[in-house]
């Protein structure tokens, strides 16, 4: 059996007072006069009834509901959900908001469904989410809504918008290398995505490659080669094949994210090449690739938490300034990647 919620008016009875004056008392409005014993009443029959206010009325009342909404393609359904929902949820729950969460699997439709169906329940504001970092255009239907973007932006830059700092990822990236000692034949596998389906390249690979060639450059070192491919296995294994079929053993590759790598480590292992005392290898994302592995892998982390708490929190700031957030993105120093052994010396051996 259902139980019956109790009301302003229960309080108000058991309280001995007005359902205006419990009203007062427990919103903690201080523009009526109104006796410390009467307000000490009020709350103990709040407390001993077990009341709750509700909240929907109130947003209707008030026009805040306490309510925020993240709206993405596919991050709900992916492997990077967790961390990203999770972040949102633990900064919508740190101010006492509650998150909802819809996925239009890209699909303009839905879209339009889930964002009508949002605003009808007065949700506060909006995060609007892609799985993949790449250019948007904010739905017509939230033009007038607080807007943040998550892991996207606009050219218009309308709304503020949360990124990851790809572009310092690749820098620090590089910079491990460098740190190794390798100033010659570093080979970056991936480049920016230059494939037929994306002619021009993704975001995520534009940025990491300008951050990898602004540390080189500053390093004074020139990379011996950048292979565009698809950013899959198959797709490593086949670009580290090459290298080596044409007579060129890397001393270090670059790959552009850990299925990347994955493949790259494939093609090395064929040829009977050591991960890393003949070949270091760093890469980026921190998949579950990247402890599978072995040696394991040294990663740049995407980060998925950090982006997801610091959407929501921008939201609820309530700043209008369309401000780009750039979240760190973190090294995961591993086995992969080695200092270099000078010639006469033991092999250095992966720990």
């Amino acid at each position: 059996m259902t139980r019956r919620r109790v009301t302003m008016s229960d309080v108000a009875r058991r309280a001995g007072v007005s359902t205006t004056t419990a009203s007062f008392v427990l919103a903690g409005r201080q523009d009526m006069r109104i006796s410390a014993e009467a307000e000490e009443r009020v709350r103990l029959a709040a407390g001993e009834l077990g009341y709750r206010p509700n909240l929907t009325a109130r947003g209707l009342r008030t026009s805040v509901t306490r309510t925020v909404a993240l709206i993405s393609d596919t991050i709900a359904t992916t492997q990077f959900a967790g961390e990203v929902i999770h972040g949102a949820l633990d900064a919508a729950g740190a101010a006492d908001h509650v998150l909802f969460i819809a996925e239009t699997e890209g699909d303009p439709g839905i879209e339009i469904q889930l964002v009508e169906g949002m605003l009808d329940r007065q949700v506060d504001g909006f995060v609007y989410a892609t799985m993949y970092s790449r250019k948007v255009r904010i739905p017509e239907a939230l033009r007038d809504s607080r807007v943040v973007l998550l892991n996207c932006y606009e050219d218009e830059a309308r709304a503020p918008c949360v990124l990851p700092d790809e572009f310092n990822a690749g820098r620090d990236a590089a910079a491990v290398v460098l740190a190794a000692g390798h100033t010659a034949g570093i080979h970056v596998i991936g480049g920016r995505h230059m494939t037929a389906e994306t002619p021009d390249g993704v975001w995520a690979g534009l940025e990491r490659m300008r951050g990898v060639e602004e540390a080189m450059a500053r390093a004074g070192v020139r990379l011996d080669g950048v292979a565009e491919c698809d950013w899959q296995p198959e797709d490593g294994h086949r670009e580290v094949r090459r290298l080596l079929a044409a007579g060129t053993v890397p001393r270090a590759l670059i790959c552009l994210n850990d299925r990347v790598a994955l493949g790259a480590y494939q093609a090395l292992q064929e040829a009977e090449l050591r991960v890393p005392d003949d070949v270091c290898v760093v890469s980026f994302d921190d998949s579950d690739l990247a402890t599978w592995l072995r040696p394991r892998l040294t990663s740049v982390a995407l980060p998925h938490y950090g982006l997801g708490r610091t959407a929501v929190e921008v939201l609820l700031d309530g700043a209008a300034d369309p401000a780009v957030h750039r979240i760190a993105m973190p090294v995961r120093l591993r086995a992969s990647h080695a200092a270099v052994v000078p010639s006469g010396e033991a092999a250095h051996k992966a720990v």
